[in-house]
């Protein structure tokens, strides 16, 4: 039997295509240049290669900005649906051909002290399944990066385009060494340990608290990350604004403390965020599963159940 006979697709101007969808994305050809190392002029030189192949104007240009006319919109569409199969397909073709590699994003402190127990706990039980986590406070850019999975703290409703999980809520509290505390914790006297990945937290906590009027928010030692801050506590240096979920086994173990007032939980949480409009791979659909069932039985235990004795960590909580 003969092979069936393909048809012959046009030759598209790929090059083309894809200035055109960063120039869309961004209406700018200036940003859509800086996004892929090349000039503005030569986005706009792409961009009308590309009007001139299709024989239609893609973009209404304005003084000072652009904006897409309706076949513009169109075929952006068209062509983000396209670089979103090639990504994924691409993607999966660089993962050594697997299938069973799961890619997650988090913030540093939060995979510190909340995911990594839980993957070492999901790799038990699914060995198969080959985990790859990296850190960033970067915002999460799916298309860019070869990712399943990103937690981030917001709003259910904060990234449009992706679907988001609950994981855990964002409560303050200020810890800090028991030797350091002592007999008469007095905030106005001791130093504030501050992340700089949460800047606003002391702000945020003292507004609401009892000693507000007396504690300089401002003042102490600046840290490049909450676990930096964690540490400095964990020696003594100071008191740091800890989120509850990060610090629970801290509390639980009495490493750290926690007398200083009621804690704080701010709107929001941390999220597993994934995109919306491609297919969940085999990994992530199965971590999924397995992460929500473990958060509903953390959830039905309750808050004494959640840490692991034999492990000294803490179960689901995050930053």
């Amino acid at each position: 039997m003969a092979d069936p006979v393909l048809p012959i697709r046009p030759h598209l101007p790929l090059n083309a295509l894809r200035s055109f969808e960063a120039a869309a994305r961004r209406l700018s050809f200036t940003v859509a240049g800086q996004e892929l190392g090349v000039s503005q002029v030569a986005i706009s030189r792409q961009v009308k290669t590309l009007e001139e192949w299709l024989g239609a104007a893609l973009f209404v240009r304005g003084t000072r900005e652009i904006s897409l006319t309706a076949e513009g919109a169109r075929l952006l569409e068209a062509v983000r649906q396209a670089l979103d199969g090639l990504s994924l397909a691409t993607g999966q073709v660089r993962r050594r051909g697997r299938r069973d590699v799961l890619a997650i994003q988090a913030y540093t402190t939060f995979a510190q002290r909340w995911l990594i127990p839980l993957l070492g706990r999901f790799h038990d039980e699914h060995p198969d399944i080959e985990v790859r986590l990296t850190t960033s406070v970067s915002p999460v850019d799916f298309a860019q990066q070869d990712l399943d999975a990103a937690v981030r703290s917001g709003h259910g409703r904060s990234w449009p385009g992706l679907e988001a999980d609950f994981l855990a809520p964002i409560v303050l509290l200020p810890v800090a060494s028991p030797m350091l505390v002592g007999q008469a914790p007095d905030l106005a006297r001791l130093t504030l340990l501050h992340s700089l990945a949460r800047p606003d937290d002391w702000r945020l906590w003292l507004a609401k608290a009892e000693p507000a009027g007396q504690v300089d928010g401002s003042r102490g030692l600046r840290f490049e990350s909450s676990t930096l801050a964690y540490e400095a506590a964990l020696q003594g240096s100071g008191v740091a604004m800890g989120i509850e979920a990060l610090v629970r086994g801290y509390l639980a173990s009495g490493a750290l403390v926690s007398p200083f007032g009621a804690p704080l939980r701010l709107p929001g949480g941390y999220y597993l965020v994934r995109p919306m409009n491609r297919p969940a791979s085999t990994a992530m659909q199965q971590f999924r599963t397995w992460l929500l069932a473990q958060l509903e039985s953390d959830a039905r235990s309750g808050p004494a159940n959640k840490l692991d004795a034999r492990r000294g960590r803490p179960a689901p909580g995050g930053t």
